[in-house]
């Protein structure tokens, strides 16, 4: 059994290509506040889905429906 290959018990020649390799998603990093990470984690918790996939989730649905943050900033 020493030396071989994982060619010499398995035959790969009729494989296919995964379809859904081109949408892997790319790690990022990204810096959130604490309590926007406390609010996901908890959310994360109660839904039994990962805090990354539910930000993630959030961004798409901002993405689609097309929403803006109204900002303003007070001068002094």
């Amino acid at each position: 059994m020493r030396g071989d290959t994982m060619l010499d018990h398995y035959d790969f020649s009729n494989a296919v290509k995964n379809p859904f390799a081109e949408v892997l998603n790319e790690n990022r990093t990204v810096t959130l506040d604490d309590d926007v990470m406390e609010y996901f984690l908890a959310l994360s918790d109660e839904e039994k889905i990962p805090y990354q996939t539910l930000i993630n989730l959030y961004l798409t649905d901002c993405i689609k429906n097309h929403r803006r943050l109204t900002m303003s900033w007070e001068s002094k």
